[in-house]
């Protein structure tokens, strides 16, 4: 559990396409290659300290014809920024993927002193 000890806490929120394959055969459309995809975000202005981020996907597009396996997560979360993290497998084979976000955290205070 993250407390948050802050008498200031910050909500940031965003959804960013991730990628867009099918237009130009690229590795998430084709099943070849490379499936993982990180995309780096930065917050609109910094947390005090890494903030508890949630992402979720807000639009996929996937071939009807194979199945259909997506996992989404949140890396490196620092107080400026993350890494969306998307991963398929098998013969799945993605189109295009959306993720909307949410970030948590504190926010520094213009009465915080940095003593040492």
């Amino acid at each position: 559990m993250k407390h948050l000890s802050a008498s200031t806490i910050g909500i940031d929120q965003g959804d960013d396409v991730l990628f867009s394959d099918y237009e130009d055969g690229g590795e998430m459309w084709t099943g070849q290659g490379e499936r993982e995809r990180r995309h780096v975000l930065r917050f609109s202005e910094p947390f005090r300290g890494s903030p508890a981020v949630h992402v979720a996907l807000s639009m996929w597009d996937m071939d009807q014809a194979t199945n259909a396996r997506a996992d989404v997560s949140a890396a490196n979360v620092t107080a400026e920024g993350f890494e969306v993290v998307f991963r398929t497998w098998g013969d799945t084979r993605v189109a295009r993927a959306r993720v909307r976000w949410m970030a948590v955290g504190e926010l520094a205070h213009e009465d915080d002193w940095d003593l040492y």
